[in-house]
């Protein structure tokens, strides 16, 4: 099911004239890289993405729903590969580390203050 998800999702976004380099996750949250083109925004990005992909998986049987909110980075093109790589292996990787205390510790590597208590939860 996952794979047909992200399908869906980079159908949704291709909808939109946006390319998707790559796409992985959990059962908890995912990570999409993208080449964000300036004739669209990434809320409606982001909105289209939640809501047709939502849709989709309830169609399919599913009952599903996104959180409210997201988080977003820009990537340089530097580090455009690993980013990329690191995305692909979300299952791997968080084995290690909990989605939570990662995205905590990446809040606040960049300065920003977290907005929730309950990412993850």
């Amino acid at each position: 099911m996952r794979d047909r998800l992200w399908s869906c999702i980079s159908r949704i976004a291709n909808e939109y004239g946006v390319q998707v380099t790559a796409i992985g996750g959990t059962e908890d949250h995912v990570h999409i890289v993208v080449a964000l083109p300036p004739k669209i925004g990434l809320a409606v990005l982001l909105r289209a993405i939640k809501a047709g992909s939502s849709k989709w998986m309830n169609e399919e049987g599913h009952l599903f729903a996104w959180q409210t909110g997201y988080g977003a980075f820009s990537v340089s093109a530097s580090n455009l590969d690993r980013v990329c790589d690191y995305v692909r292996r979300q299952e791997e990787h968080h084995r290690e580390a909990s989605f939570a205390d990662e995205f905590s510790l990446l809040l606040k590597k960049h300065g920003i203050a977290s907005t929730t208590k309950s990412i993850g939860k």
